[in-house]
């Protein structure tokens, strides 16, 4: 059976180090049940360790690209969808994030509402006690994270679109199927989008 820090390390862990590696050809990884791994950051293989993975048995490949690489004994179709051969209990908390942070709140500053360039800020500031926790930290653009400094609430003058909280994983699902990646392939919307509700 996989180990699932050792599989649920991998996928993010690339994701992470090398973003670049996932702009050619990448597959989404299915855990056994044919959800995906995570919606946040899409779990996302390289080509390169996917192909690697089917050669171990470690996945089943469910879609293919038009693309082959060959060695010198064998060519194979490069997979764009493949499902893992062994169940992945998935995390029973979320991960404090700087990602995680921004999709929680929507990728919205928690005080005005714009989107674009965010940062973050400590509701109770940490000048004043506050700590870095899920409870205490929002999303905010860089004039209301001015305008607040190391203010209270009160003396700011902001108000809070929502307080903070703690998310939980299901919840973090659901927004994180409003925010794809830039790049969906044809081939993965039936696992991205099966537990939807159908319009009549």
């Amino acid at each position: 059976m996989l180990d699932n820090r050792q599989v649920d390390t991998d996928f993010r862990t690339q994701f992470v180090r090398d973003p670049a590696a996932l702009r050619r050809n990448p597959a989404l990884i299915l855990n056994a049940d044919h959800r995906p791994l995570s919606y946040y950051p899409l779990s996302l293989w390289p080509w390169q360790e996917t192909v690697k993975a089917v050669v171990l048995d470690r996945v089943a490949i469910l879609a293919e690209y038009d693309e082959v690489v060959r060695s010198q004994h064998a060519a194979i179709r490069i997979p764009s969808v493949v499902v893992l051969r062994d169940y992945v209990k998935p995390r029973k908390h979320v991960a404090f994030t700087r990602f995680n942070l921004f999709l929680r709140d929507e990728f919205r500053c928690q005080y005005c509402g714009a989107r674009g360039e965010l940062t973050f800020d400590h509701v109770v500031p940490r000048s004043r006690g506050g700590v870095t926790s899920w409870e205490n930290v929002v999303a905010a653009c860089s004039p209301c994270n001015l305008r607040k400094a190391s203010k209270s609430l009160r003396a700011s003058g902001l108000r809070l679109k929502r307080p903070p909280r703690r998310p939980g994983t299901e919840e973090m699902h659901r927004i994180g199927r409003r925010f794809p990646p830039n790049h969906l392939h044809v081939s993965w919307m039936d696992y991205l989008y099966w537990d939807a509700e159908l319009e009549g």
